[in-house]
């Protein structure tokens, strides 16, 4: 592809991997590659990198050299992004694009799962979040980050496991398969889980989701308890975006499927396939096809007492 086509990057940065797609002026996909984290978390020059380099794998398959790059328009939804400074100092980053835009990668899912129309969207993935855009306003919920927020995550159902497992040890609680196959990842010794705590990340905690929803599909009890409290957490979210008229509804992200079949029937009923993924949402913004929404924060109050009437 000659370097003097305008291309169009979408980058879906999160805690987990960075992805990477570029597009040609008529929609065409060029080339896709995805890398490490993208989040703010890990620090701004590790996040950059990590979209340097998904951007760089899919620019190789898209034939395009790194000239091209001043003839793409990026958008990049970003985790973190609401980190205090975070947008500012992304902003003084020296680019090789023709122009950026930073969103969310809550923002950018929305976009993409509703095609830039009204909706929203929760987020279950490493961390947890809820996007809604309605009469071109932004109302975002939760996502504050693991561990003081995130409820329903990957992130947060391995911390409630673990916290668990440390309790069945002491014999202060039942000793399940589940926590069994926990403590075992830690040689059954309590403060070589100590040990790995001061360190691990949310990526860290959120990798014994999948063993947690495992277990609870077997039947275990204490795995049970977590994937539904994890459940309750997500329908909240989604009870809330009803509350504030929002009636087109996603669940996204990596345990999306894993959580739905624990949602409400009702909820489950409400909810639709997202029309596409984050990236997409992210070239929308690159494209400049629409406005970005002004950002609003809740009625907590209202929304609460109006979203109990959506529980069944």
């Amino acid at each position: 592809m000659g370097t003097k086509d305008t291309t169009y990057l979408g980058i879906d940065g999160g805690g987990t991997r960075c992805r990477a797609r570029i597009e040609d002026e008529n929609g065409r996909v060029l080339g896709a590659a995805s890398s490490g984290p993208a989040t703010t978390r890990i620090g701004f020059e590790k996040a950059w990198r990590s979209i340097m380099e998904a951007t760089e794998a899919a620019a190789a398959q898209a034939g395009l050299t790194r000239e091209g790059f001043a003839r793409m328009h990026a958008g990049i939804g970003l985790a973190g992004l609401g980190r205090r400074g975070a947008e500012a100092a992304l902003n003084k980053i020296a680019h090789p694009f023709a122009s950026v835009i930073f969103i969310s990668d809550g923002l950018a899912a929305c976009l993409g799962a509703h095609s830039g129309a009204d909706g929203a969207i929760v987020v279950a993935g490493t961390g947890s979040v809820g996007v809604g855009l309605i009469d071109g306003r932004e109302i975002r919920l939760a996502g504050y980050g693991f561990p003081v927020s995130d409820e329903g995550s990957g992130a947060d159902i391995g911390l409630q496991v673990v916290r668990l497992a440390l309790r069945a040890a002491d014999r202060r609680g039942e000793l399940t398969p589940l926590l069994s196959e926990v403590l075992g990842a830690f040689d059954h010794d309590p403060y070589q889980a100590v040990a790995w705590s001061e360190e691990a990340r949310a990526t860290d905690y959120a990798a014994f989701a999948p063993i947690v929803i495992r277990h609870a599909n077997q039947g275990d009890p204490v795995g049970r308890r977590i994937v539904e409290r994890a459940a309750d957490a997500i329908g909240d979210l989604l009870d809330l975006f009803l509350a504030r008229g929002i009636e087109r509804l996603s669940l996204v992200g990596g345990l999306a499927d894993a959580i739905t079949p624990w949602l409400t029937p009702d909820l489950r009923a409400r909810l639709r396939c997202p029309d596409a993924d984050a990236a997409a949402g992210a070239l929308l913004v690159a494209r400049g096809r629409l406005e970005l929404p002004e950002r609003e924060l809740p009625k907590r109050e209202a929304d609460q007492e109006q979203a109990s009437k959506f529980r069944v």
